[in-house]
């Protein structure tokens, strides 16, 4: 039996696109705090060089012995608008260090240029958060995140209207690398404190000074293991095999995880169950939904298939390991997967079905190219929505979106490797200005009180 799982595992990594999507190294910056923002940003520098050395050869020794693929290594740091609050000057700076962090130890992307707003602001929120677009635009390696709200706190709504117009900054400032910046930008509700994925990965205050983080990525092995299954198959039946399947995948990523905790000498955090696609052909997770019997991911029944994969996963991730976190589950990233990218060029997926399966999946509106002209007032109407759906629902939710600056919808927006193609998808342009400018905080809802 042992052989037979070997030789399954083998089969999923060469045939089906199973891979390790990133191991995330946590590093707390708390103790780098300085008032002086130029000490401050010596430390940060010099903390990462030291706790992170190892990282990328650890991952490249795991992946050539293993046999297993490691695509990305990438660390989270505290959100450095705790940093600013000490320290003052120009966040920007911060951002540069990190950048120059990443370029020394040689990661993928360091995460955590990020401020935590959910019930209002405290000292380096604001200017963190004015401070994203030139940050993003002059590094390639950093990624921001803000928590707009929480089931606990209600929504910021004073956040949410300077999210919407530090989107479109992003935007414009990139508008020559393909609007790049608000790529790398997401707007969150319930963000999670230990998610190894990028953009929105960060070091929570309530997580150990270091620790490593595994994210697991494997749509193409259940689409796989769901071609083989009778097309008569009834949907509770559908559900078995894919918890079957998501217990195999975890168990790489767990083993992984304790490999490189061991080996790097820092405590194992999370192992991170969520099917992150990717534009290659057999690695979607709108082909998941499809072989369930969908003609196209945006049909009808969509979000009820949607579901069952979210719930299905989780179920079966958490049988396989004690330590699943981060956010475990699937991801619907538009222009980083195929089979969305295809729907959306036929019109079948639309903006309003996407918000509804936002309900039930992992994240929210990721990877989202919107016609350039959106003004800052409908993308932070688009924040509060899918703010709102995670308050209510008790979940996790986040907004992605990229204008593309100068396109109309219809065109595509091309960034190339991980992030894919994005077909520029038209949206409703009412107004909705009275709304965002009135500011103010949306309360929590009723079951908030839970103590």
């Amino acid at each position: 039996m042992q052989t037979q799982e070997i030789l399954e595992t083998i089969k999923m990594i060469d045939e089906e696109c199973l891979d390790v999507r990133t191991i995330t190294m946590g590093i707390s910056l708390l103790d780098c705090a300085d008032t002086d923002i130029d000490k401050a940003c010596e430390k940060v520098y010099n903390k990462i060089c030291t706790k992170a050395k190892d990282l990328v050869k650890v991952g490249e020794q795991i992946e050539k012995e293993y046999g297993i693929p490691i695509i990305n290594k990438r660390i989270s740091v505290t959100p450095i608008s705790m940093l600013v609050g000490v320290s003052g000057g120009d966040p920007v700076k911060y951002a540069l260090t990190l950048e120059r962090a990443a370029q020394t130890v040689g990661v993928n992307f360091i995460g955590g240029f990020s401020a935590l707003v959910q019930k209002g602001f405290s000292a380096g929120d604001k200017e963190l958060i004015a401070a994203i677009p030139q940050a993003l635009a002059q590094t390639e390696h950093i990624c921001a995140s803000v928590n707009v709200g929480s089931t606990k706190a209600g929504i910021n709504m004073d956040a949410v209207a300077m999210m919407g117009k530090c989107i479109r900054e992003c935007a414009e400032v990139t508008k020559d690398e393909n609007c790049i910046a608000a790529a790398k930008l997401v707007v969150f509700c319930n963000a999670v404190e230990d998610n190894p994925f990028m953009a929105g990965a960060f070091h929570g205050v309530g997580e150990p000074d270091v620790e490593i983080h595994v994210g697991v990525s494997g749509p193409g092995v259940v689409r796989a293991a769901l071609a083989k299954a009778p097309k008569d198959a009834p949907m509770n039946e559908i559900a078995d095999l894919i918890k079957r399947t998501a217990f195999k995948i975890t168990r790489m990523g767990q083993m992984v995880g304790v490999i490189a905790s061991e080996r790097l000498g820092v405590p194992f955090g999370i192992v991170d169950l969520s099917l992150a696609p990717t534009p290659a052909v057999g690695d979607s997770v709108a082909h998941i939904l499809e072989e369930m019997g969908l003609e196209m991911c945006g049909a009808y029944g969509t979000t009820a298939c949607l579901a069952m994969l979210n719930d299905a996963v989780k179920k079966g991730g958490v049988m396989a390991s004690s330590t699943v976190g981060g956010l475990s589950g699937a991801f619907i990233p538009v222009s980083e997967d195929a089979g969305m990218i295809d729907a959306t060029r036929e019109g079948v997926l639309c903006l309003e079905k996407l918000e509804a399966m936002t309900a039930v999946c992992s994240v929210g509106l990721d990877m989202i190219v919107i016609p350039g002209e959106t003004t800052a007032e409908v993308l932070s109407g688009i924040i509060a929505d899918e703010a709102a759906i995670g308050m209510v629902n008790s979940k996790t939710t986040a907004v992605r979106l990229i204008p593309a600056i100068g396109k109309q919808a219809g065109e595509e927006l091309e960034f190339g490797g991980l992030l894919g193609s994005g077909p520029i998808m038209p949206i409703n342009q009412t107004k909705n200005d009275v709304m965002i400018h009135r500011g103010g905080r949306i309360p929590a809802p009723l079951q908030s009180l839970k103590n």
